[in-house]
């Protein structure tokens, strides 16, 4: 049996990547922005969903800086939206978030998990 090698690709929190993300009933999925959470240097990686729909939870968060980020249109960040993908599923590196978004999602981020 042949142990399938990690990727050499590497993220960072706060790295946005266009990524064939599966739709949760099943199917092929689409090519969507998303938002590295974690990438540990394995095969996968910790992917929040990117959207253009309007902030509607406590959990999103609104990407004031989306054009400088590498976004076509203003986005939302859904942190509540998280999805563990494998690496070869990302086509490509859009760009990063700024200071104010990443500290805007870190706090999102911590308020989530503070309850554990």
């Amino acid at each position: 049996m042949q142990i399938p090698m990690p990727s050499t690709t590497s993220y960072q929190p706060g790295d946005l990547v266009l990524v064939d993300f599966p739709f949760t009933t099943s199917g092929p999925g689409k090519s969507r922005p998303a938002l590295v959470v974690l990438d540990t240097g394995d095969a996968d990686v910790v992917l929040a969903r990117v959207t253009t729909q309007p902030q509607i939870t406590p959990f999103d968060v609104t990407i004031s800086g989306w054009k400088q980020s590498g976004l076509l249109a203003p986005s939302t960040v859904r942190l509540h939206k998280l999805a563990t993908l494998a690496k070869s599923r990302v086509k490509r590196h859009l760009g990063n978030l700024d200071s104010n978004d990443r500290q805007q999602i870190g706090a999102v981020l911590r308020q989530i998990t503070s309850s554990w």
